[in-house]
């Protein structure tokens, strides 16, 4: 790739000489005598799920990791390997066909970019026993305009309170004084709603069905919900609005000055095949602002090494506790006995790994239509999961530089050192939160954004050793794009590299000399994330995160706990509550049901 000789690592790195492979996504499943028992036939079997979509953690051919699940992030491949483990202690076995991540990205979280916000704060003193070193980003927003005056004039958001409303004074003095008090609104909204994403989400049905016994643990499972309700007090018809309105309404409720606003948005549209003035984007910002960082609520920081580090980190955590991971394998389908119950797995290469309990972190698609005999599931359950809206407007660049951006609103140092809006997400075409409707506009027709919402991560500029001296890898999350071109027409290589050019055009005009720096790119429209990371219409977060597919309803209503129609079978991915992000929530929570039943058996 140019002059360097070197390629983009999968990462999030670079690497000497051609591309390289990513490090596959693990297969984990207990030690002893059945979990661990490789009873196999010879020669793979038909209908497997091919290992590059299923089982990989790392983009292969030289791709950065793209994530699940902000999305970084995005599948959530952690959610399953984290508590791979206490599973493999009880002889239990953990099916992962799940590709991989941001992982947020996010893959990823989530957001398919290399930068996070976590929820795990318990998990990260373990993982950073086992490596895992994380760089926080301070500021952690930069938004450049372009203007009719010189220089431009950009928006820097920090967690410096001060800093902060210097930077929005620019725009409006009235939003500056605003500014905390919103903060502080949207915080009292995310401390009533964060337990319930540690929670499992109220078995309705199990409410008017079963024994007393049942009936009162299903009732135990409504505290959160209440505790919810009651934190919220008052201020509940407001909260109540933030997650059904449009995100547009609820800011202008707020703030006068469009930068502030579209910058807002972002986070309320990001991976999401809506607008601003889409209603119940709301819940989508709150989503991302729901994280923390080493005790600061709302943080992102870059995992040094790249967000592969990540899954390292916790592979290597769950291999100290036992388990044991398979690399490379990828899931042909679940085994299920006589009785119906899942009792393992068969990989491509025919082994089968026998087991008790299966947890699968692969999209509910994936799982149930794929990996799972369609005759062994309910027909209005397979039904629903086929309408599960997987719609995703996400085309991911990878991009690797010889030289910084240097945006007109913030010239580079002559030094060509980074500058703290460097290490920041940088929102471009994001004047107002019109031109973020006009982009979404133009993809309802078949159309990609003609000038499309940019979220622009540098991870080499917080973490130098991504790339060779003076060189940087750039990640750009791009939206809007369609799944399927106007007329019915596929994406090809002619199109992937005309949307990738007025991608480059658009930045080139915040930062000339940009197109001039590129030494090499990869681009990932929704097709290719689906085909290569087994992210269901390219949707980082397995499923759309709108309230028709929330908490009861996620991944359908009536099996919104962790447990599917096949007895010893569970979903514990994006594509369970409470969604994607790097945060961990899905997997120990289903981890959690998984063990209590191991234990009846």
């Amino acid at each position: 790739m140019g002059s360097h000789g070197w390629a983009l690592r999968g990462t999030g790195s670079w690497a000497p000489g051609t591309a390289g492979h990513g490090q596959p996504f693990p297969l984990a499943a207990g030690p002893g005598p059945l979990a661990g028992a490789a009873g196999s036939t010879a020669g793979p079997r038909r209908g497997c799920r091919p290992a590059a979509a299923g089982v990989r953690c790392g983009g292969d051919r030289g791709r950065l990791p793209t994530c699940s699940g902000q999305g970084c992030a995005r599948p959530c491949w952690r959610n399953a390997t984290c508590w791979a483990a206490r599973l493999s202690r009880r002889r239990s076995c953990q099916a992962s066909s799940s590709p991989g991540h941001r992982t947020c990205s996010a893959c990823c979280g989530h957001r398919s970019t290399p930068s996070w916000s976590c929820r795990v704060g318990p998990a990260i003193p373990v993982l950073q026993r086992h490596g895992l070193r994380v760089l926080p980003r301070d500021p952690y927003s930069f938004t450049p305009l372009l203007e009719d005056r010189s220089p431009p004039r950009s928006l820097l958001l920090g967690h410096d309170t001060a800093q902060t409303q210097r930077q929005i004074a620019q725009f409006s003095r009235k939003d500056a004084e605003a500014y905390p008090k919103y903060e502080a609104f949207m915080g009292g909204l995310v401390s009533a709603l964060d337990p319930l994403l540690d929670a499992v989400p109220v078995d309705t049905a199990a409410l008017g069905r079963g024994s007393l016994l049942q009936r009162l643990r299903a009732l135990q499972a409504l505290q959160p919900l209440l505790q919810a309700g009651l934190a919220l007090g008052r201020q509940l018809p407001r909260y109540y609005e933030v997650l059904t309105a449009p995100i547009s309404k609820i800011l202008d409720q707020w703030f006068e000055s469009e930068p502030l606003k579209a910058t807002l948005a972002t986070d309320a549209v990001i991976g999401a095949m809506a607008s601003p003035h889409t209603p119940g984007s709301g819940y989508v910002l709150l989503h991302h602002v729901m994280g923390e960082l080493q005790g600061r609520r709302g943080a992102w920081g870059y995992v040094a090494g790249g967000m592969g580090a990540l899954s390292q980190a916790i592979a290597r955590a769950a291999a100290a506790q036992g388990a044991h991971i398979f690399a490379e394998k990828a899931v042909c389908h679940v085994l299920l006995g006589r009785d119906g119950r899942a009792q393992g797995i068969a990989l491509q290469d025919g082994t089968e790994v026998r087991s008790k309990l299966v947890l699968s972190n692969a999209s509910p698609q994936i799982t149930f239509l794929e990996l799972t005999p369609q005759e062994q599931l309910p027909k209005d359950f397979v039904q629903r999961i086929r309408q599960v809206d997987t719609c995703s407007p996400v085309t991911k660049i990878n991009v690797a530089v010889d030289r910084l951006p240097s945006f007109l609103a913030a010239p580079n140092a002559h030094d060509g050192q980074p500058l703290p809006h460097h290490q920041c997400s940088i929102h471009l075409n994001c004047e107002g939160t019109h031109l973020l409707h006009q982009a979404f506009t133009e993809v309802t027709h078949g159309h990609p954004s003609s000038r499309p919402m940019i979220e622009l991560c540098i991870p080499s500029a917080l973490d130098p050793g991504l790339a060779p001296r003076g060189c940087h890898v750039v990640s750009l999350f791009t939206q809007y794009t369609p799944s399927v071109l106007a007329g019915g027409r596929h994406w090809d290589e002619q199109a992937r590299n005309a949307y990738a050019d007025t991608v480059f055009d658009c930045i080139e005009a915040y930062a000339p000399g940009f197109k001039a720096s590129v030494i090499g790119r990869d681009i990932l429209t929704p097709p290719d994330l689906e085909r290569i990371f087994g992210l269901p219409g390219g949707n980082i977060f397995h499923g759309a995160m709108s309230l028709d597919q929330l908490y009861f309803a996620r991944p359908v209503p009536s099996y919104s706990g962790y447990r599917s129609p096949v007895p010893g079978l569970y979903l514990c991915g994006s594509g369970a509550h409470p969604g994607g992000g790097v945060m961990g929530a899905a997997g120990r929570n289903a981890a959690r049901v998984a063990l209590e039943d191991f234990r009846r058996l």
